[in-house]
Parts: structure tokens; sequence; C-alpha cells
């Protein structure tokens, strides 16, 4: 019996060390909220041209229309009753009530975005293009001696291997 219980204080350490190990070698996703405006908001006597012109907007990113709820609204258009600010038929209008809207940004295209009643004339209005995320850097070659390669190597695949295994050959001992 006592043998068992320390089996079993062995086997979720290991377990928890082999789920980071993973969690570790599991390739970054990263996506970014933008505030539409920044600390302005959404709202009239902001250019968004140039609020957007040095951002890059990538698939997965989110747009966070904050605005006075009572006033304005978030309409996504197509690009020429963007062009326009034609409101009448808009593709989607996102404007929940609150004044706090989210935008998932979950295909690579334009986006156009006007606020009606008016405020389009004004400057609120909102063209994106989402991208798909660029490949990540490659890694600079490095001069290396022959035996720190297999190293690198040992370290990246092996040793977190020898961990899955341990965790596996720990659980199967505390069942016996």
């Amino acid at each position: 019996m006592e043998m068992r219980l320390t089996r079993r204080g062995i086997a979720l350490p290991a377990a928890m060390l082999t789920c980071a190990v993973l969690l570790v070698m599991l390739p970054e996703v990263t996506s970014t909220r933008f505030i539409v405006g920044s600390n302005m908001g959404w709202t009239s006597n902001v250019n968004y041209t140039v609020w957007a012109r040095d951002r890059h907007f990538y698939l997965g990113d989110w747009l966070f229309f904050v605005y006075d709820r009572n006033q304005m609204d978030v309409l996504e258009v197509n690009k020429t009753n963007y062009e326009t600010c034609n409101s009448d038929h808009p593709l989607h209008n996102y404007t929940t009530g609150a004044g706090r809207d989210v935008v998932p940004l979950n295909v690579t295209r334009h986006y156009y975005f006007i606020s009606s009643k008016g405020f389009c004339y004004g400057g609120m209005k909102l063209a994106v293009l989402v991208e798909d995320l660029p490949p990540p850097p490659s890694a600079s070659k490095i001069k290396e001696k022959s035996g720190s390669s297999r190293f690198t190597f040992r370290s990246q695949i092996i040793i977190p291997a020898l961990f899955a295994v341990a965790a596996v050959w720990d659980s199967f001992l505390l069942f016996l």
C-alpha cells in the first residue's frame, strides 16, 4: 500500500512536466487586438487612414471599436459603399448597443467599415487589408563544432521524448 502511494506521488509531477515540455515545444500563436483609433476610439475627427497606415493586420487579429453607443455604429460595407459613405445595405452590422464591439479578422481580404448617421462623412471610415501571417524568420547559420549540433538535436527531440516515455512508464507502474 505504501509503495503504491509513493508511485502515485511521482506520476502526477511527471505528467505535469511532460505537459509543460510539450507546451514549450508548440509553435507560438499570436493575434493582436487593435483598439481602432487607439486612445481616441471610434469617433469623428480622427483620420483612420493615417491610423491604419503603419499597422499590419493579419489573419486572426481583432478590431475593437470603442464609441458612443447612443450616436454611432459600426457597419461593414463593400468598397463602393465605403467610398460613398452609403450605409443602406451593410454586409454586417457589428453594433451591439454596448459601444464596445469586437470584429474578428478571420478571412484574408479587404475590410471596409463606416459609421452611419452622417458620421462617415466626418471621417468615421476604416479600410484594412488582412493578410496571412508572414513565415517565421529563418535561423541564421552559426558556425558550430561538430559535436554541438548533435547536442541541439538531442535537447530538442530526444530529451522531451525521454520525459514523455518516463511519464508513461511511471503511469504504467501506478497500475501494477
